[in-house]
């Protein structure tokens, strides 16, 4: 077994921290939320924009500089064609409503996945509020529409084949380094902390390569009732981790008091 050196164990410590750099959401409950009030599932999603705010402020206030939202799954266009059109014109308007506000407080927005289903209109607000945000710092708002986990990873393939087939990498020398440049978040750092609302317990595809040493927060409180309080009880859940990446308990309690 190979040994971990100091810096492998300082690597780690210095990615401790009770605050997490990147949170990653799969945002569940929303139809639920709708049918147990006796309401349309698009006032869930409604709600569920609302929350979205609540959640980009907080992530402001504490420090946190990544938030990833699992907005419209790549298997989501399976869903009655009537739900779909309501969501992508629900989409719209919170771009429309948001992109000043966010803007207004230094918020980066982008978008990741396969976005050449949507509509021309959609497309172009999505890359106009990219650019109009580009150069904002406080905090990078991810949203993955038309994402897919297994899609990142074969889009990414894809590329460093295309790299190889033009004899700019020689493929024996491929590694994990070789291919994460070409992921969807190649720019930001993996996420922290990965919370999913709604009581379900797996990760339905979402950022597979990017979770892998993420800490799991499964709650089953509904997407429009996560609140403040419900995601202070996520970070205080975080808190009291220990990420070991790898390495024993011991390792990391001997190098903090070295």
């Amino acid at each position: 077994m190979e040994k971990k050196s100091k810096s492998d164990t300082a690597d780690v410590l210095a990615s401790q921290s009770d605050i997490p750099q990147h949170v990653a959401v799969i945002m569940d409950g929303n139809g639920r939320w709708a049918k147990s009030r006796g309401l349309p599932r698009i006032a869930g999603h409604r709600k569920g924009v609302e929350r979205v705010r609540d959640l980009v402020t907080v992530c402001v206030e504490k420090g946190i500089k990544h938030l990833t939202l699992f907005a419209f799954s790549s298997e989501n266009w399976r869903r009655p064609a009537q739900e779909v059109q309501l969501l992508m014109e629900l989409f719209l308007s919170a771009l429309e409503n948001e992109i000043k506000k966010l803007h207004k407080n230094n918020v980066c927005f982008r978008v990741i996945g396969d976005i050449t289903r949507f509509g021309e209109k959609l497309i172009s607000r999505i890359r106009q509020a990219e650019r109009l945000t580009q150069g904002n710092q406080a905090l990078t708002l991810t949203i993955a529409a038309n994402y897919g986990g297994r899609w990142d990873i074969a889009q990414a393939c894809a590329q460093l084949a295309r790299r190889a087939l033009n004899g700019e990498i020689d493929p024996a020398t491929i590694t994990e380094a070789s291919l994460e440049p070409f992921l969807s978040l190649a720019d930001a750092p993996e996420p922290d902390l990965f919370i999913r609302t709604g009581g379900e317990q797996r990760i339905s595809n979402f950022l597979l390569w990017q979770l892998a040493y993420t800490e799991m927060y499964f709650t089953p409180v509904l997407w429009p009732d996560f609140d403040r309080v419900q995601f202070e009880h996520a970070l205080v859940s975080f808190a009291g981790r220990q990420r070991r990446f790898g390495l024993t308990g011991d390792q990391i309690e001997a190098a903090r008091h070295a």
